[in-house]
């Protein structure tokens, strides 16, 4: 059940990359940043599940408010941008 988790994340990511890469706009790019670091959390959850590993909860918690902050300074930045 691990190994098919991993690989609909992977079919997840690789839809979000996509939508980084071509846009077309810029908040299509914000939504493709927030998707994919989302997508990797997620994973990362799994993997430490699997492993029963602690020490990954720090790590997560970190990304989690990294992508907060930048998704959150990013759409500042466009709602600023359009005025």
């Amino acid at each position: 059940m691990i190994e098919a988790s991993l690989a609909m994340l992977f079919i997840g990511a690789g839809c979000f990359m996509y939508r980084l890469l071509r846009g077309p706009s810029l908040p299509d790019r914000v939504v493709g940043v927030d998707g994919l670091l989302s997508t990797i959390v997620i994973a990362i959850v799994v993997v430490a599940t699997d492993k029963h590993s602690g020490l990954t909860v720090e790590t997560v918690l970190v990304a989690v408010l990294v992508g907060f902050v930048g998704t959150t300074a990013l759409s500042r930045f466009i709602e600023r941008r359009g005025d």
